[in-house]
């Protein structure tokens, strides 16, 4: 029963997310592909990687990867940022343009997260908050952010 309400919960995210796209995808406003939202999703989760920590956490080759990239750079959603500290290093960090498709699920996020605030009591975020670090920080060891 637990496992059913959380994929519920984690299917109704996915599904508002889906819906905002296609809208976008109607207008004619989205250009990323199925492969390259996803792409971005991991390279916005882990902060600002290099091509080669992209490539190890997406499990791609380098060059795949590196191929990844340079289509989300000309697409306006990335851009190589030079290491300050050895030049020879480059970070991906993702644009003004990612961060606006990226908000069209987080802004349901917040939505969702001001209505448990509404309707359950301090002790009840609590004990969600704790369950929900508890699931991050000792549950999930296969990803590594």
């Amino acid at each position: 029963m637990l496992q059913e309400s959380f994929n519920n919960v984690y299917t109704k995210f996915k599904l508002h997310f889906y819906q905002k796209v296609f809208e976008k995808w109607q207008d004619r406003e989205a250009s990323l592909t199925t492969v390259e939202t996803f792409c971005m999703e991991i390279i916005y989760a882990i902060k600002n990687p290099t091509v080669n920590e992209f490539a190890r956490i997406a499990n791609l080759s380098s060059p795949n990867a590196a191929y990844k990239v340079n289509n989300l750079i000309k697409k306006g959603y990335l851009r190589k940022v030079q290491s300050q500290t050895d030049k020879r290093e480059y970070h991906l960090e993702v644009t003004e343009k990612y961060v606006n498709y990226y908000n069209i699920s987080y802004q349901y996020m917040e939505t969702v997260m001001q209505r448990i605030e509404e309707r359950f009591s301090e002790e009840e975020l609590k004990i969600m908050e704790k369950i929900l670090n508890v699931m991050d920080e000792e549950l999930m060891p296969e990803i590594k952010l």
